[in-house]
């Protein structure tokens, strides 16, 4: 199964020179640009794991493409994605968020049926990685 989180997750891996693009459109815009890994990609599991500070006055993509591969070398069996946060006065939102390292394998999820009050049907997603530890899923 292929997790589909974040800008471009349906279409192919991007290469570095693609992230780089990216990441240079939005330093041109003022975004400020964040790393993050999980190795818990539960499509509600919106807290990652910072790697680094945010990136508020890096203007140039280098740097963050550094911050990448050292995130790769630290985490290369961990989902990895970058966040361009936009401060404007009534964004204040992440404006951009994509993948750009994942685990060789992605096992998916199981559907969980819980019976309720009743014969109300609850169901839940998880995630099959989370069967193991933290550390130790990919």
């Amino acid at each position: 199964m292929r997790v589909t989180q974040g800008a471009f997750s349906f279409l192919p891996d991007l290469t570095d020179q693609q992230i780089q693009a990216q990441v240079e459109y939005c330093l041109r815009n003022n975004w400020a640009v964040s790393v993050e890994y999980t190795d818990d990609i539960h499509p509600r599991n919106t807290y990652w794991e910072m790697f680094g500070m945010p990136m508020f006055d890096l203007r140039d993509a280098a740097g963050v493409m550094s911050e990448i591969n050292a995130c790769r070398k630290t985490y290369p069996k961990h989902y990895i994605r970058v966040n361009a946060f936009d401060s404007t006065r009534g964004w204040e939102t992440i404006r951009l968020s994509f993948l750009v390292n994942r685990p060789a394998e992605e096992p998916g999820f199981r559907l969980r049926r819980v019976e309720s009050q009743g014969r109300v049907q609850r169901y839940a997603i998880e995630p099959y990685a989370t069967d193991k530890p933290a550390g130790r899923r990919y």
